[in-house]
């Protein structure tokens, strides 16, 4: 199991403590940690089933999940939204709203991507902007993923996994409003607060562009819940077994994103900031962690852990806060058998806290979900001063830990 803590531990240290060093070789590292784990295995039951375990991870596991990642962070790219209400207290609280609807419906990473520049534009002026990130953060990048597979990773591992497309929608919504409506009430309060200083910003007309990516994100929608409802027949391919709607899904998700390329006006992208690197970035990581957690799910499926709500809710909650949201879902999944059917049977209550555990407690730390960092960078380049590591978990922690402590008593007891 050493390559895979090894993957995580160098994603969560080296970024702060050798930056340079590590966006230079975080290619390397990754596959060096990859490699590692084929040989231990290699060693340990054989060169053939190190081989094939390799490949089912990146075929069944790695391509799927990464496919549906890009092509809703392309198109999430491929939009353009400026002007509008947004700027004092009540706009924005509107975008934070939208923008948590939106989560559910084009990712944490698309909606991230598309809202952060017209949040951050429209509060240019204003010389406190953090509490409105830290908000962001919490509903945007990750509580507003809850509402379905395409909103957060760790649904979408759950999807590609058995776990009907709309389960989420059905047994996380009201455990998402727990956390949604205080943040939301609580960000108007302050926000209202601190614009009492300050002068009203004048309002810019509102403008939509990107209609060509509106249009392929909603036939991509329609075709990934059409694939859930009729997966079709597992197609082998080697060592690896997939079913016909997923092959599909993954097919259309490149074709997608080689639409939105072609097709979207270079100035969208330009003004939306829009670049590869955050999604290269989050393809090695995911890879990587594909590569080498088979050793470690192999040992959750064995650990017998207690079928207790409670634990699993915090369980999963702070393992995803430290190690990512993602695998921790994968994890948490495998140890309870690794079979959607008996998940989903009502009351489905161990899936509903492992689940809420991942989504829900990937705010408390930048590490917790794709998204945090990168909206830390993009603040970060727009002149906000974003607290460190330890301080925006301190913060997120007295925001949302009482939440989570509501949540338990309410759903999980």
């Amino acid at each position: 199991m050493l390559p895979f803590f090894g993957t995580l531990l160098s994603f969560a240290l080296l970024p702060g403590l050798a930056p340079r060093f590590w966006h230079r070789n975080m290619a390397r590292i990754s596959l060096g940690f990859v490699v590692l784990g084929v040989i231990i295995t290699a060693v340990a039951t054989g060169p053939g089933n190190a081989l094939a375990m390799l490949w089912s991870a990146t075929l069944a596991d790695f391509l799927p999940f990464i496919a549906v990642l890009m092509a809703l962070y392309t198109l999430g790219g491929g939009i353009l939204l400026a002007g509008g209400p947004w700027g004092r207290p009540a706009g924005n609280l509107l975008l934070l709203t939208i923008g948590t609807l939106l989560a559910g419906i084009m990712g944490t990473i698309g909606a991230s991507l598309l809202l952060i520049h017209p949040l951050l534009a429209s509060n240019g002026s204003r010389p406190e902007r953090r509490h409105l990130i830290l908000a962001f953060i919490i509903l945007v990048a990750n509580a507003g993923g809850a509402l379905s597979p395409l909103g957060d990773p760790p649904l979408l591992i759950g999807f590609l996994r058995g776990v009907p497309f709309f389960w989420p929608t059905l047994h996380l919504a009201t455990p998402t409003l727990v956390v949604v409506a205080p943040v939301l009430l609580l960000t108007y309060l302050a926000d209202r607060h601190l614009a009492r200083r300050e002068p009203v910003p004048k309002r810019k007309g509102f403008k939509l562009r990107g209609g060509i990516n509106i249009a392929l994100l909603i036939i991509f929608i329609a075709a990934l819940t059409a694939s859930g409802l009729l997966p079709g027949a597992d197609i082998a391919l080697g060592p690896a077994k997939l079913p016909a709607g997923q092959i599909a899904i993954t097919l259309l998700a490149f074709a997608t994103v080689a639409g939105s390329e072609h097709f979207t006006p270079p100035s969208i992208r330009a003004h939306n900031q829009f670049a590869w690197a955050p999604m290269r970035e989050i393809s090695i990581l995911f890879f990587a962690i594909f590569a080498t957690i088979p050793p470690v799910l192999h040992q959750l499926a064995r650990a017998g852990l207690p079928h207790d709500a409670t634990v699993w809710f915090w369980g999963a909650g702070l393992s995803s806060a430290f190690l990512d949201s993602a695998p921790t879902y994968l994890m948490f999944f495998e140890a309870a058998g690794g079979s959607a059917a008996p998940l989903i049977a009502p009351p489905a209550t161990l899936l509903t806290a492992f689940s809420s555990g991942a989504v829900f407690f990937g705010a408390l730390t930048y590490l917790g979900n794709a998204p945090n960092l990168m909206i830390r960078a993009i603040a970060a380049r727009r002149g906000v001063r974003m607290p460190g590591f330890f301080t925006y978990m301190l913060a997120a922690g007295a925001v949302l830990l009482p939440l989570f402590i509501l949540e338990t008593f309410l759903f999980f007891r």
